[in-house]
């Protein structure tokens, strides 16, 4: 039998939802075979999602980043945006590349790019979207990883972010 790649109620991040806790791992009979499936819950978007347990799976859906890792992400925040000089719908297609890659310090530069303070200009809805998004992202996986409420992670990373 091989090792366990996932555990019951370990976080977990799935690129293209964000971060969820494993329900369980269990066997499926599918016509003849019988596959492992790792059950994963999204609270955010109310999903539970069932993937097989396969090398595909274990490369996409990680676990938790480091608290070093993390740390990096936060750092990221505290520095200048750096904003290129393109077209909007090129640098929405590059800053939702990143969101969707699960990465936190690539997230975490969606976000500091994307913030605006009160004095600054409003954002258009789509920057809004990405912004929203990759900061929930974020917010989620710093609140797992710190082991605290979400509403404290959230008031903990914009507070960085208006200090920058």
């Amino acid at each position: 039998m091989r090792e366990r790649v996932f555990e019951e109620g370990e976080y977990v991040v799935c690129p293209a939802h964000g971060v969820g806790i494993v329900k369980r791992v269990e066997r499926q009979q599918i016509s003849d075979i019988e596959l492992e499936m790792v059950v994963i819950s999204f609270d955010k978007d109310k999903m539970t999602v069932k993937l097989p347990l396969n090398e595909s799976t274990v490369q996409k859906v990680r676990k938790l980043c480091s608290k070093k890792e993390m740390q990096e992400a936060v750092d990221c925040l505290k520095t200048p945006a750096r904003i290129k000089k393109m077209m909007w719908s090129r640098r929405a297609q590059e800053y939702e590349a990143k969101v969707n890659s699960g990465i936190p310090l690539s997230i975490a530069q969606v976000v500091r790019d994307l913030y605006r303070t009160a004095t600054q200009p409003e954002h258009s809805y789509s920057e809004r979207q990405i912004y929203q998004e990759a900061l929930d992202r974020l917010m989620k996986e710093y609140a797992a990883v710190s082991q605290i409420g979400e509403k404290e992670a959230l008031a903990y990373l914009e507070k960085i972010l208006a200090a920058a």
